[in-house]
């Protein structure tokens, strides 16, 4: 019955916004607002799966004369909607042949067998991981490797575990759900909802914000919070104190040793790999190198993607490193909901909504904008506690920006620091999937995420303040 009531909800809010217009906004931006509302009730309550709740644009908007139907669906095909398939594809060969996994595995080995080590090494490794691949993809990696070592490191029946021993075991666990929400903060593909703002910016104000720009905002701050975070869970919430475990290394050795030597086609995805990162990071470069070619974020994520079905896997083998059949596993329903999320973009600025929101947010103090980019951090942070990230910042996004272009600000750097909230909400199971997947893993409990999550919201609003700070001064 609440999946009835809740499916009502969606239409009848609409029809109650468009029709009633509480709100006194011209017609146009009352439909809208009414859409985001039925959207919004939808993507909360997850009573439609959120990719068809995102196809909405394309039925509402041409029926209520706010778009065509070609405006409405050309979002659907945004440049950085195959920005993200290519970053999709790239994830896709990492997982394909286990690439991931070692990785992973190299990294938690190499930090050491103390309890503070091995829980460091799964956050970096997490961090590392969902840099370039989804945080859920990289939490339902990383967690039987975690399960599988503090099962051999802490083998002892649950009526003889120690404080310490259920600290660690939690420290784990939670490191690397955080570590894979703080990883996606750091590049322009590592989380949805980056590609997302950049895609809305350059749909709503044709303003681009690059693989560079974004690296050089986003990799330091998610360097502070994941050094942050360690110290939050193991010196400050969930001290182990156990030092170092005998044999530690050994698990971790064992593990490795048991996938072997590094493969030929381990070798060529991780070249792959490499290179686009490289291209991504001198594409300027490259671009009056190969003039007039233009190279961008997103021809070189698509050059990647073709390399990879291009590319034999193996020596005097046709058999490409990828094959059409592997996209199958592809996280298609994400590119949708980039695909509505920028159909909404296009109908707020179309319909006169967006000036409409900003003028009233615009009525609060903006003499102080860094003040005023916390508040709406904060704000940012309380929604995504209530809905999907990407929804957030669907939402949201387009109304920081007009915001900021009426006070004579580039909206990027507005935008940017909402964004980076949206991966910031650590307390709730339903904030992130990785968050989502640690609590139904059965092994976190929702007090621990609570106490250690709240922890973390408040240290992120901090250095999202000094981040505006930053951003705003220089």
């Amino acid at each position: 019955m609440k999946n009835v009531w809740t499916f009502l909800a969606g239409p009848a809010l609409f029809a109650l916004i468009w029709l009633g217009n509480p709100l006194e906004l011209a017609s146009d931006a009352a439909a809208v607002c009414g859409a985001v509302a039925w959207m919004l009730t939808w993507w909360i309550s997850e009573t439609v799966p959120m990719p068809v709740t995102s196809l909405l644009p394309i039925l509402l908007f041409p029926s209520l004369g706010i778009m065509s139907l070609e405006d409405s669906c050309a979002p659907y095909g945004d440049k950085y909607v195959f920005l993200f398939l290519g970053g999709f594809v790239l994830a896709l060969a990492l997982e394909k042949w286990n690439l991931h996994r070692r990785l992973a595995l190299n990294i938690i080995h190499r930090t050491g067998t103390g309890a503070d080590r091995i829980v460091f090494g799964f956050l970096l490794a997490s961090f590392a991981i969902s840099m370039w691949i989804s945080n859920t993809a990289t939490a339902l990696m990383m967690f039987p490797i975690a399960s599988s070592v503090v099962n051999l490191l802490v083998d002892l029946p649950d009526d003889k575990l120690s404080l310490g021993h259920r600290n660690f075991s939690t420290s784990v666990f939670l490191a690397i759900a955080y570590g894979s929400s703080i990883g996606g903060i750091a590049t322009l593909v590592g989380s949805p909802p980056n590609a997302m703002m950049a895609g809305i910016l350059e749909e709503n104000h044709q303003t681009e914000v690059t693989f560079t720009t974004w690296l050089s905002i986003g990799l330091p701050f998610a360097l502070v919070l994941m050094l942050l975070c360690w110290v939050v869970l193991v010196k400050w919430i969930f001290p182990s104190r156990l030092g170092a475990f005998p044999l530690g290394r050994e698990v971790i050795r064992g593990q490795l040793d048991a996938l072997g030597g590094w493969s030929y086609t381990e070798r060529l995805i991780f070249g792959v790999f490499t290179v686009t990162a490289l291209m991504w990071i001198f594409q300027a470069q490259l671009s009056r190198l190969f003039a007039p070619m233009e190279w961008t974020d997103v021809n070189i994520a698509v050059l990647a993607a073709v390399a990879l079905f291009i590319i034999p896997a193996r020596r005097q083998q046709l058999q490409p490193i990828l094959e059409w059949s592997d996209t199958s596993r592809l996280p298609w329903g994400i590119l949708l909901m980039f695909g509505g999320g920028l159909s909404l973009a296009r109908a707020f600025r179309e319909s006169g909504l967006v000036e409409e929101i900003a003028g009233a947010i615009g009525t609060l103090d903006t003499n102080n904008l860094i003040a005023l980019v916390v508040v709406l951090c904060l704000t940012g942070l309380i929604l995504t506690a209530l809905m999907s990230n990407l929804a957030m910042v669907n939402i949201f996004v387009p109304v920081v920006a007009a915001l900021a272009i009426s006070l004579g600000e580039s909206p990027e750097w507005f935008a940017i620091p909402v964004t980076i909230a949206a991966s910031c909400d650590f307390m709730f199971p339903m904030s992130t999937p990785p968050n989502a997947i640690a609590y139904g893993s059965g092994l976190i409990r929702s007090r621990d995420m609570f106490k250690a999550g709240l922890v973390l919201d408040l240290l992120s609003l901090a250095l999202l303040a000094g981040l505006a700070w930053i951003i705003l001064r220089f």
